[in-house]
This record gives C-alpha cells, sequence and structure tokens, in this order.
C-alpha cells in the first residue's frame, strides 16, 4: 500500500481541527520546522496522526526514552493498522559499554544482552522502508547511531522466484553472506536449515519461515510457513530474502576495509612506538589483528561497527550511515516532548566521544573508532527538511526556529488547567498544613515538592507527626517501590505524597486536586518555567484542582509559568461555557495491589499489573545505566535481572 489510511473512531475536536490543517498548510508548503504545543491531555498524537494521514508522507518519529516510544508505538499501530508501522530503540535489554578508566588501569569489557524481539523489530524497520512508502517509524533517539550503510545493506538482498535456475550451494552462500547461520536441529530466527531438497529460512525481521523447494537447481514452490504449527500460510512467486544483521558486508569490501584497517594499525603504531607508549602499542596490535583475523575468516568480529568507516569508505570525522539514511528524500520528521528530546540529541555525541578517547588513547582501538558514533547535532540538523515540534513546554530553540506555532489547549475531556495561587514562602509549612487537611476533607490528595531529598524527608516526618499520613518519593527509592507508593497513594492508605522531582514520575493521578510547590522563587532546574508548568500539571486531571507556589518574589520563571497557565485556563473556560461542557474529573480504576499485605516485605514481580510494567522498565533501565556509568556493575546486573523476569511478564 502507498496510501496511509487512519483508522479512528473518534473524529478532530476542539482546537485538534486548526492545529491539523495549520500543521498540513505548513507541510504543503515546505515549512522547515514547526511546532504543536499542546496541553497534556490535547491528543497531540491524534491530530499528528492526522496530518500524516493527510500529507501520505513517510514519517521519523523520535521521542526521548523507551517506554514513551512503546506507547506512541502501540497507538499509532492502532490509528494505521494496514500501514507499516514499525519500532526502533535500542536493542539491549542491559548494556555496558566498552570503556577504560585510567585512574584506576581498569578496563571494561563490552557485555551486553540483545532483546531478540526489539532486534526483529529494528529489522522489520529498514526493510519496510526499502519495500513501501506508506511508513511510520517510533524511535527512541538511538535512530542518530551509525547503523551501516543502506547501499550496501540493499545490495545483499538475496533474491528468488519461482522457475529459477540455481544451485542449492550458491543460495546457501548468499544466506550466509547476508549473515543468517546454519541450524538442522532448531530453526529459530536467523538460522536456517536444509531436508533434501528443501531449503527452510527463518526470517530475521518477521514471524515466518520461507520454504524453497528444488527440483534439480530449479526453484519448483516457494511457502510461507508459521514457525510454531510448520503450517503453509500461503505461496509466494517471487521472495526477497533481507539480511540478518545491518552490519554486513560483501566479501570483497571486507577485504578492502582489511587492508585499510591494517594500514592505519601500522600508522597508528608507528605514532605509539615513537611517543613510547609500549604497553598501548602491543596491546592494540594484538586486539586489532584478532579483528582482522576474525573479518577474514568468518565475515564478522565482535565490535565491528568499530571499524564502520572502513567498511563504509568514510573520511575520517564524516558522518556515519544512520536510519535516518534509509528514509526516502520526502519523509518528515515528528520531535515527540521536544524539550526533552532535543537536549538528548545534542549530548549523544560528546558522552560517546569522551568515552572513546580513552579507548583510543590507552590503545584498546583504533582510532576510527570515533568515527563509530552518532550524528552531532548540526549533522542531525541537515536531516531536518520538514520537522514538527511536540511539547506542552517547547524550549525557545523550538520556538525560535519554527516558521508556524500552532496552540492545542482545549482538551477533550473539558478538563482545565488548574488555577494557580501564589502565597509568601516564610510559613510554607505551616500554611500547606493547613490546605493538606483541607483537600482530605473533600477526600482529595496532595503533591508536594520540595528542592532536596533531605527536605523531602524531614517534611514528611514532620507531617506524619502532625497526624498526616504521608510518604515521601526520591530517586533512592527504587522503582517497584515507587510504583507501590504512588497506587497506595490512589488507594488512600495515606494522603500526602512529599518528592523532589515529581516530572517523570508517571504521577497522573485523578485523585490529586492540590499541587504545592515550596521554595517556588528559588531559581534552576527544578523551579524553571518548563519545570513549574510540568509540576502544575500533575493536577489537571482533577476539576478542583490547584496550584499553590510559596514564593517571596515573584521570579521570571513563575510569572512566565503563571501567565501560561492562566492564558490557557481562560482559553479553555470560554470554550466550555460556550459550547456547554461541564469539565469532569477523569475516573480510572486502581489495579490491584502489588504488596498484598503490610507484613510482606518483597514484592512479587508475578502480582505486578499488566498496565504498570511498561513505566517501571523504563524506570529501571533509567537506574541500570546510572549505575552502568557509575561502574557499579553488581547493582547494574540485578536491575538487569530485574528487567529481564518484567519483560518476560510483558511478552
Amino acid at each position: 500500500m502507498d496510501k496511509f489510511n487512519l483508522v479512528s473512531k473518534f473524529e478532530p475536536k476542539g482546537d485538534q481541527i486548526n492545529a491539523i490543517k495549520q500543521l498540513t498548510e505548513g507541510l504543503k508548503k515546505n515549512h522547515r520546522y514547526q511546532t504543536l504545543k499542546g496541553v497534556t491531555g490535547s491528543g497531540k498524537t491524534f491530530t499528528i496522526a492526522n496530518v500524516i494521514n493527510n500529507v501520505n508522507r513517510p514519517t521519523l518519529i523520535i521521542t526521548h526514552n523507551k517506554t514513551l516510544a512503546a506507547q506512541l508505538y502501540n497507538e499509532f499501530k492502532e490509528f494505521f493498522p494496514e500501514n507499516a508501522v514499525e519500532y526502533f530503540v535500542s536493542y539491549y535489554d542491559y548494556y555496558q559499554p566498552e570503556s577504560y578508566i585510567p585512574q584506576k588501569d581498569l578496563y571494561i569489557a563490552k557485555d551486553a544482552s540483545i532483546n531478540d524481539k526489539i532486534d526483529k523489530l529494528r529489522l522489520s524497520a529498514t526493510r519496510s522502508l526499502m519495500t513501501r512508502h506508506d511508513v511510520i517509524i517510533v524511535a527512541s533517539v538511538s535512530c542518530i547511531y551509525g547503523l551501516g550503510s543502506p547501499e550496501e545493506y540493499k545490495k545483499m538482498i538475496v533474491s528468488v522466484k519461482v522457475g529459477d535456475t540455481i544451485d542449492m550451494d550458491q543460495l546457501i552462500e548468499g544466506l550466509c553472506n547476508i549473515q543468517y547461520t546454519r541450524n538442522d536441529t532448531a530453526l529459530e530466527r536467523t538460522k536456517f536449515r536444509i531436508k533434501g531438497d528443501i531449503v527452510d529460512i527463518y526470517l530475521s525481521y518477521d514471524d515466518i519461515i520461507v520454504r524453497i523447494d528444488f527440483f534439480g537447481d530449479t526453484i519448483e514452490k516457494i511457502s510461507i510457513l508459521n514457525p510454531i504449527t510448520q503450517q503453509v500460510i500461503r505461496t509466494e512467486n517471487e521472495i526477497v530474502i533481507f539480511p540478518a544483521k545491518h552490519f554486513v558486508m560483501p566479501e570483497e569490501r571486507t577485504l578492502k576495509a582489511i587492508k585499510t584497517i591494517k594500514k592505519e594499525l601500522e600508522e597508528r603504531l608507528k605514532v605509539l612506538y615513537g611517543n613510547g607508549e609500549i604497553v598501548e602499542a602491543k596491546r592494540l596490535d594484538q586486539r586489532t589483528n584478532y579483528d582482522l583475523e576474525m573479518l577474514k575468516e568468518i565475515g564478522y568480529c565482535s565490535g565491528i561497527e568499530n571499524y564502520s568507516r572502513h567498511f563504509d569508505n568514510r573520511k575520517p570525522g564524516s558522518p556515519p550511515s544512520t536510519l535516518i539514511d534509509f528514509f526516502p528524500e520526502d519523509f518528515m520528521i515528528v520531535i515527540d516532548e521536544s524539550h526533552a528530546t532535543m537536549p538528548q540529541i545534542r549530548g549523544m555525541f560528546f558522552g560517546d566521544h569522551s568515552r572513546k578517547k580513552n579507548l583510543i588513547d590507552y590503545g584498546f582501538r583504533l582510532p576510527s573508532a570515533f568515527d563509530n558514533r552518532p550524528l552531532q547535532f548540526d549533522e542531525f540538523n541537515k536531516f531536518n527538511k520538514n520537522t514538527i515540534f511536540l511539547s506542552a513546554t517547547p524550549a525557545d530553540y523550538e520556538k525560535d526556529i519554527s516558521k508556524k506555532i500552532v496552540e492545542q489547549i482545549i482538551r477533550p475531556t473539558g478538563l482545565v488547567d488548574p488555577e494557580i495561587f501564589i502565597r509568601s514562602a516564610k510559613d510554607q509549612v505551616q500554611d500547606v498544613k493547613k490546605e493538606i487537611l483541607n483537600e482530605i476533607k473533600k477526600g482529595f490528595r496532595v503533591l508536594i515538592t520540595t528542592l532536596t531529598k533531605k527536605q523531602s524527608e524531614d517534611l514528611s516526618e514532620h507531617l506524619e507527626s502532625e497526624g498526616i499520613k504521608t510518604q515521601y518519593l526520591h530517586s533512592e527509592i527504587n522503582t517497584i517501590e515507587r510504583t507501590e507508593i504512588i497506587r497506595n497513594l490512589r488507594l488512600g492508605k495515606f494522603d500526602c505524597l512529599v518528592g523532589v522531582n515529581l516530572l517523570r514520575e508517571g504521577l497522573d493521578i485523578p485523585e490529586v486536586s492540590l499541587v504545592a510547590i515550596l521554595d517556588a522563587d528559588k531559581e534552576g532546574f527544578l523551579r524553571s518555567k518548563t519545570s513549574l508548568i510540568q509540576t502544575m500539571g500533575r493536577a489537571s486531571r482533577n476539576s478542583e484542582s490547584r496550584v499553590i507556589l510559596y514564593a517571596d518574589k515573584i521570579t521570571d520563571s513563575i510569572k512566565a509559568a503563571k501567565d501560561e497557565t492562566e492564558k490557557r485556563r481562560k482559553i479553555q473556560i470560554k470554550y466550555n461555557q460556550k459550547h456547554n461542557i461541564e469539565p469532569k474529573t477523569i475516573i480510572r480504576d486502581v489495579q490491584k495491589k502489588i504488596v498484598e499485605d503490610d507484613i510482606k516485605t518483597e514484592i512479587d514481580i508475578s502480582k505486578i499489573p499488566a498496565s504498570e510494567i511498561e513505566f517501571m522498565i523504563y524506570e529501571l533501565e533509567l537506574e541500570m545505566d546510572n549505575a552502568a556509568e557509575n561502574l557499579e556493575f553488581e547493582k547494574a546486573a540485578e536491575l538487569r535481572d530485574t528487567l529481564k523476569k518484567l519483560k518476560e511478564r510483558l511478552d
């Protein structure tokens, strides 16, 4: 199919109608940058789905974490069931990058656990881009990492047709060249088996087996089999088999790369020996020659991506090929939660370069490893021919470069932004205590944000001593406990939650009617305009919501956040009055508790509700990555094991 077909029981409402029209017109006029500034819960995803449907262009949607990517992937799959909606994120369940710490003379080998299903989805994404036009790929920022040349990838395709004359050995050689391996005992993804005149191939990018029947040297029949039942689903006249990996090269290209790698090694060894760095030179010589031997024998080696410049025949410093290179010229990009995603894209190159520098300086890698990297920010921007930024709080960068900024303020539910009050910070604890008691009488809950972990713990302890059931929440509390705490707040086991940064905790809790921000006038990340608006939005699921900012001076951030929220609120109220809409608190069932009773101390993963698992996976992945970066590998390994169990449950 070449055309998108949006399927939905809903029609655009409120601001969605104008947003769809404006963004569509902007793309047709070839605007390079546009911004959709939409409040939480206004249906930005539905708006973008309609825009894609209108302009009928391949689309790359980039977001800043796997959980949001998974959520968007599922939503777009529902909107476009007849089209190719694909998922492209890092395929590691656990990833400990190769690194060297000179201060400790500690080399840390790359350790990774690849998620087979995500690997399949990544390969499916590139296959779709090469075979059809109606493609939407939802990706994390991993899409700006080197992936291998699309030209070489396409050259390695194995195509077979009924009636073709081909020697079976020729077919087998072709499959091996594209990294399929033979296994006549257990046929799994990326494997093939031979039984007499039949070759069965389990594709790397799809849950099907391709069966090729030979009669002598002629292909007599091509069948598609169900991998579980082994029953024939259909027959085909022709089939195209794409490579099992993204980094695959024809033999002649591999041989050429081996020569240039050897040349680089010789030049680098001269430098190291010349500087008297004998240990580094010996180490580099041994490691590189081992890789060269593997490349020569099997056409592949561990860490082959570090030699990508040689395979791609690129100049030093030139950008690698990425997923974006697989898209056709007329594609468009959507940056979800752009205020968080754009800084990630901007910063990824520098972190990667810093780690590689130690490996190269101390003889673990050749200098060409620098060129196995994510795109630099200006390199990424060259692809931004038609880009839409999505955020409730777009940064100045997005707003400054956008030809058009479209606002989406009206929620389909009729809910309005919370009312904001500013009070003195001098007696903030006493005042917030009174407010909490008032909300408890109404049957609602309260969120309070502080500036430090110590403050959150001390305030929680103080409120408890005053008879207010309170808990605190911060980064040192593990993910499963956090999820349990949030559930217990909704269940009413306590009434007030105190935290430092409640922006990414998934706290869209309808029972919360009051958000109190202590020391709101202390400028910084947690009290910036963006953070204040995002934090205040935690109360946007309740029709009686309020926000209290405790401050002794009105900072620029407070003024901007208050003005923005009040402007939205006036527009929302006016719209509701005009259309006779009465806002109602969102009613959402509280999921079954993870912990069965107060005595049980260990949390049973099997009892975690399915709706909570994806969020918990995201949080645990963040903890695991941080642990690996801080060299806390035992902790990272424990988190990896927990993640594995959670992902098994999710499957």
